[in-house]
């Protein structure tokens, strides 16, 4: 398999799937700066032009919950996807949630603060944005109430899909008053299997760069 990627993206939510599988993959750096996500050759794999894309074989899966998804299918030993059909289907509605709920928020307060080039950006959508990642996490912190895992007693998809996302909220300082889900990100980071956190991938960036 081969992972294509970029430092602090979303593709640390596809890494985390393949290490927490201990699958053999390669990745290949897709240097968004450069540019290399608009070349004919990657879009031939995404259209869209971002990463992460995953190859296995003939199949190209963009889409990193898509990703964390076909890994948990292709391995249903390591039970990311609950074999139960019942613990399955909580999966997918925290998947779903996560990336509907959470996600979409995180990336509008991301590109009004950083992306987008200065005049098109809108300070009261970041405010707005605030509040409904505030709303919306905090039905996760009451669920998380004394719980380890997102669904039943183990890692399953779910939490390779949010944990990314607790890291990118309190990078904007949104876990604050939400204790549960402070718990929580540490309690994944500390896993020996977790990806490098935002700044971690940022900070290598940086120092390659400054290194090249």
């Amino acid at each position: 398999m081969k992972l294509y990627g970029f430092g602090p993206t979303r593709s640390l939510r596809a890494l985390w799937g393949l290490k927490e599988l201990g699958a053999d993959f390669e990745f290949e750096v897709v240097n968004l700066p450069a540019g290399e996500h608009g070349r004919p050759g990657f879009l031939r794999l995404n259209p869209a032009g971002k990463v992460p894309v995953l190859v296995d074989g003939d199949r190209v899966i963009p889409e990193s919950a898509a990703i964390v998804l076909y890994l948990a299918e292709k391995h249903p030993q390591m039970q990311l996807l609950p074999a139960d059909l019942g613990a399955r289907a909580q999966v997918y509605r925290w998947v779903m949630f996560a990336m509907t709920e959470l996600e979409q928020p995180l990336w509008r307060i991301t590109r009004h603060t950083a992306l987008l080039p200065q005049e098109k950006r809108l300070p009261q959508d970041i405010v707005l944005a605030r509040e409904d990642f505030a709303r919306m996490a905090s039905v996760l912190e009451q669920h998380m109430a004394g719980r380890r895992f997102i669904v039943g007693d183990g890692i399953t998809a779910a939490d390779c899909v949010t944990a990314y996302l607790m890291d990118w909220a309190n990078e904007q300082g949104l876990l604050e008053g939400k204790p549960n889900l402070q718990a929580y990100l540490a309690r994944m980071y500390d896993r020996s299997t977790a990806p490098p956190r935002i700044a971690e991938a940022a900070a290598s960036l940086r120092a390659a760069a400054a290194g090249s």
